[in-house]
């Protein structure tokens, strides 16, 4: 795949998984949210996957690294997609904690912009109470209030900061 591909494939699908994503948070319907959530899920994984293999071929190991944790995190997170959210509520406290460790490992290097990394940094933090409060028996789901619906946009302006990032390479 050459890099002019790789690279509209990868943005497209930071921003458009953004998009479901949030769509998906906003929505009554369950099933909606399933369906649009799963298209965000995919969309992400495939976009991260392809982060991961770009900056391995830079020779970027850390960054690489951080985009295949988020790849395991939001792996988990697409397995509730489609189910009630407090029957997923253990297996997205799991893909809260690889975002979160992803965020932080993804925000260290001094390889994004100032404040990609900084949203990064702070969307990191969240989702990792997020996960912290679910593992110690606080029943959290993908929707609760304040946490993590008040984290979602930082994660979704950090996606969106790399798709600007991977767009004007």
């Amino acid at each position: 795949m050459n890099d002019t591909l790789s690279r509209l494939i990868t943005c497209s699908g930071l921003v458009l998984g953004s998009a479901c994503g949030m769509a998906g948070t906003f929505v009554t319907s369950a099933s909606l949210r399933g369906l649009l959530w799963g298209v965000d899920g995919i969309l992400l994984l495939v976009a991260t996957a392809l982060l991961a293999t770009h900056h391995f071929r830079k020779g970027n190991d850390m960054i690489a690294a951080g985009f295949l944790v988020y790849v395991a995190g939001q792996t988990l997170v697409l397995a509730t997609a489609g189910m009630n959210p407090v029957d997923g509520s253990a297996l997205f406290g799991a893909g809260a904690a690889l975002w979160a460790a992803a965020l932080l490992i993804l925000s260290t290097p001094n390889v994004a912009v100032a404040w990609v990394r900084t949203v990064g940094v702070i969307a990191g933090v969240l989702f990792l109470v997020v996960a912290l409060q679910i593992f110690m028996g606080r029943s959290l789901t993908a929707l609760s209030t304040p946490f993590p619906f008040n984290a979602y946009p930082f994660l979704v302006l950090t996606l969106l900061g790399w798709a600007w990032q991977r767009f004007r390479a």
